[in-house]
């Protein structure tokens, strides 16, 4: 909820999101709606929210529904001095289609966003923008773009915009990761950890911060460095009460890179049982989970015993 004791208008509502939690957040922007239907671009900009907390949860008919509705109210009313329900309409429209498998139709979207924020000074809505066409463009443009966001929220006077570094040096690790630029990478996520640690934030951002740092260092060769970190990370999870199976997982390419494989293949099988159950995973990358399996304890085993009857 609202940290502040201020009431909920246009300027604050989306301080009500809960990104983990659209189906909650949906709740809450709806019982703002009769007060939003009073002013139109407080209606506008609650019913882009509204439209995304759909698009988080792939319910892509109701969100454009709703998206539908906003840009039928932007082409009847003025703006009035104030272009940021143009922006979030256009960012929203733009996720929506991207989340859908059609990224070639947000791209002008997202590139409208931006130039239309940067002009209106609409700094966290550009740098949003920025942020999105670093996902939506191939690896080297999306590391430009995400590149530029962070240039831009750096010089931004606007608190609000520098909300996204975090994020974005995130991104930027990643980018540097999948071309194998290890050292890049780690600078990154160093960046990125540092940061999160400055503005406080929660105990399990942070976890995830660090096991990217952890990443890193693996690529680099730090086999010994990078495994002791993800052992500290199971054990503060475990002290949540929870099981992380990318924690596992990077426990076990440590261990097996380190040549000590009997080790490795339990924790292969519990990053398995883990990481199987991740739909995401299943669908977009079959063959990670296909290496879990094959190195688990068990299955080794098995392809052993198999090996031996059939003399191979």
């Amino acid at each position: 909820m609202n940290s502040t004791s201020k009431p909920i208008t246009v300027d604050n509502f989306t301080d009500l999101w809960d990104y983990s939690n659209p189906a909650q957040t949906e709740k809450r922007f709806r019982e703002l709606l009769p007060e939003a239907q009073k002013d139109h671009r407080y209606h506008i900009e609650l019913l882009t929210q509204l439209a995304r907390t759909y698009g988080l949860r792939r319910e892509f008919d109701q969100a454009n529904a709703l998206l539908n509705e906003a840009e039928e109210l932007l082409n009847s009313y003025p703006l009035q001095g104030s272009l940021r329900p143009q922006i979030r309409y256009l960012l929203e429209r733009g996720r929506a289609f991207n989340s859908s498998g059609k990224p070639e139709l947000s791209r002008p979207l997202f590139i409208k966003a931006w130039e239309i924020g940067q002009g209106a000074k609409e700094d966290r809505l550009a740098v949003d923008a920025a942020h999105m066409m670093g996902i939506i463009e191939p690896p080297e443009e999306g590391l430009r773009w995400n590149l530029e966001a962070i240039a831009y929220a750096e010089q931004s006077t606007d608190r609000s915009a520098q909300v996204w570094l975090g994020a974005l040096y995130n991104n930027i690790g990643v980018s540097f990761l999948e071309q194998e630029d290890y050292e890049n990478a780690l600078k990154y996520y160093q960046k990125g950890l540092e940061w999160r640690l400055k503005q406080g934030s929660s105990g399990k951002t942070i976890r995830i911060a660090r096991w990217c740092v952890a990443r890193a260092m693996r690529g680099l060769g730090q086999l010994e460095e990078a495994l002791a970190e993800q052992r500290e990370l199971e054990r503060l999870a475990e002290e949540q009460g929870e099981k992380s199976g990318y924690v596992f997982e990077e426990i076990a390419e440590c261990l097996l890179a380190l040549g000590r494989s009997d080790k490795a293949s339990s924790y292969f099988g519990m990053a398995y049982e883990e990481l199987s159950k991740d739909t995401y995973l299943a669908k977009h990358e079959p063959e990670r989970l296909e290496r879990l399996r094959s190195h688990r304890k068990g299955e080794s085993m098995e392809r052993t015993a198999t090996d031996l009857m059939t003399g191979k």
